[in-house]
């Protein structure tokens, strides 16, 4: 074969789709990077009482609980889990993340455990409704470790406000003491403290 009747069937040649992907998938590790190595732990919170599967709910919006996303500040913006080293001093726990924003995360667990403690229909508000009766919001002031204390920490400053104008706020808290600075004993500590605070805020919010 002469270079030149060689080179027209290199040109004609065309890779079949499996082996063209296949190439492709070798040669793109070494430039692009879809994505950082995820943590060894992933954490999330789980609410202690939730409604069972298949549970309908209805009502009148006008009557609806509306739990909003609480505010927070830069330390519990992110997903890493933060720790308190002493008075001006924050780390992240190594080896560990929260799957979504601390903040959504607690929305949901709360909405939840409103959703087990009363009839009341309740929503998120990323759900659309408006003329909502009542509206829980507030500030997550702190979920994460205290190293000082070998502690977890959950305090959520909560705000009632209804449609007849009436606004209340009350701080909630909960400690659970002893536990060692590992990702596997921070993050079910987490949990039943966030739980915690969730049903306190439950029953301050249904009277």
């Amino acid at each position: 074969m002469t270079g030149t009747s060689a080179m027209r069937h290199f040109r004609s040649f065309k890779m079949p789709p499996v082996c063209l992907a296949l190439a492709l998938t070798l040669t793109l590790p070494g430039c692009l990077s879809l994505g950082g190595k995820p943590p060894p732990t992933l954490l999330t919170l789980t609410a202690a009482t939730a409604i069972p599967a298949g549970t309908v709910t209805s009502g009148d919006p006008k009557t609806a609980i509306m739990v909003m996303e609480p505010e927070t500040d830069q330390r519990l913006a992110v997903v890493r889990v933060p720790v308190q080293v002493d008075d001006t001093n924050i780390a992240y726990v190594k080896g560990a993340a929260w799957v979504e924003r601390p903040a959504r995360l607690f929305r949901a667990l709360l909405a939840e455990t409103l959703r087990s403690k009363t009839n009341a229909l309740v929503l998120e508000d990323s759900q659309a409704a408006a003329n909502t009766g009542v509206r829980v919001s507030g500030r997550l002031i702190d979920m994460g470790y205290d190293v000082r204390t070998s502690s977890v920490v959950v305090r959520f400053e909560a705000i009632r406000s209804s449609t007849g104008g009436a606004v209340m706020t009350k701080r909630f808290e909960s400690v659970v003491p002893g536990i060692q600075a590992k990702p596997e004993f921070i993050g079910p500590a987490l949990n039943r403290a966030a739980n915690d605070v969730a049903g306190q805020v439950a029953v301050w919010v249904v009277g």
